[in-house]
This record gives structure tokens, C-alpha cells and sequence, in this order.
């Protein structure tokens, strides 16, 4: 078989350092179908304070159009960490959208118009070493008041696995939150780490 280039909207280039993974064809297609070719670009996928959970704006009249871009954001946060957060905030309102959110997925789609290429990098010369970073943002929801983990591992200095979520209970403190948040990571990188034994043994 030749060498990998272009997978399920997934572009691979290979050079001496690494292999670079993008789906750079892919957000074009999105901006496209949104027709925001020629938009002007965003420095942020969403600005701060942006209050979405508590809009009070109008109803969506047709919410299949949100739910299909987010469900194609969500796509390309594959190669897209940095997009992570605000298309995880997107899809908490696929069940009833408003103005708001259509206008913040829109603000996204300016952000990825101003970088369509960007991806990951897994570098050649990467040890085995696995490197993980947590965090946690207590009692960000107004509606429920749980909050929200996020992790992001590294394979020296490879990304290969990264996620944010909404705790499944409500925490009583910050330090409970962030335990939340380790717990999590921890499972993360066993589960890993049993892949990877999984592996070794096959190739054996």
C-alpha cells in the first residue's frame, strides 16, 4: 500500500521530523458550507464573559443547522485541541439553540478561518515518556453549578490525547474539583498505558 496522505478528512504529511496530522480541507469545507470564505478572522474561538448557558435570546427556527456544524466541529476538534473548549460549550445546546449560540459557532468558524491548517505534530524524536496536564474550573455551569475537568497527554513531545467535560457531580470546593479532575487523568493514563502494553504483546 502507498504511504498514508488524506483518511476520513484527515491530511498526513510525513518529513524527517515527525508526521503532521491536519484537517485543513475539511474546515475549508466547513467555512464554506457556512459561507464564511471571506469572513474576517477571530484571535479567539470565544471571548470571555460570553454568558451563553443563561441566553435568553430566540429560538432557533431551524435547530438541524446548528446541530450539524457543531456535530462537524466536534469532528475536527480530532486534530484541533485548541478548539476543544468552545465547541464543548456548543454542544450542551444541541437540544434547544439559540440566536446566541449560532452567533458564538460563528465567531468559532472566523477563529478556524484564520488558522484551516493548523494540527498536531508527533514528532520522530519523542521518547515514550508520558506527560499529562490537568485542570478544573469549579462551578463554571450557572444552571447546575458542576464543574468542568480537562486534560491534555503527551507522548513526549507528542499531544495524543486530550478532552474536556462537565464533572458528573457537583463539588463542594475547588480542591475537590481538581481531585476530580487528576482522578480522571490518572484513568486516562492507565488506560493508555494498558494499550500500549496490548500492543508490545501482539508485536511479540
Amino acid at each position: 500500500m502507498w504511504p498514508l496522505k488524506y483518511f476520513l478528512g484527515i491530511e498526513c504529511a510525513r518529513s524527517s521530523t515527525g508526521v503532521v496530522l491536519c484537517q485543513r480541507k475539511y474546515a475549508l469545507e466547513i467555512l464554506q458550507e457556512a459561507g464564511l470564505t471571506g469572513c474576517k478572522p477571530a484571535s479567539t474561538p470565544l471571548p470571555p464573559g460570553h454568558g451563553l448557558a443563561m441566553s435568553t435570546s430566540a429560538l432557533i427556527q431551524d435547530p438541524s443547522k446548528y446541530r450539524r456544524l457543531v456535530g462537524r466541529l466536534i469532528y475536527l476538534t480530532i486534530t484541533r485541541p485548541d478548539m476543544a473548549y468552545s465547541v464543548y460549550l456548543l454542544s450542551q445546546f444541541m437540544h434547544e439553540p439559540r440566536v446566541d449560540h449560532i452567533n458564538a459557532a460563528m465567531r468559532v468558524l472566523r477563529y478556524l478561518k484564520g488558522h484551516p491548517g493548523q494540527g498536531i505534530l508527533l514528532r520522530a524524536d519523542s521518547n515514550l515518556q508520558l506527560m499529562a496536564y490537568c485542570d478544573s474550573d469549579w462551578a463554571t455551569c450557572p444552571l447546575s453549578r458542576k464543574s468542568v475537568s480537562g486534560y491534555f497527554v503527551m507522548l513526549g513531545c507528542s499531544p495524543i490525547s486530550w478532552k474536556i467535560k462537565k464533572q458528573t457531580t457537583v463539588s463542594r470546593s475547588s480542591a475537590e474539583a481538581e481531585y476530580r479532575a487528576m482522578a480522571d487523568t490518572c484513568y486516562e493514563i492507565q488506560r493508555l498505558k494498558g494499550y500500549a502494553a496490548t500492543v508490545r504483546m501482539r508485536s511479540l
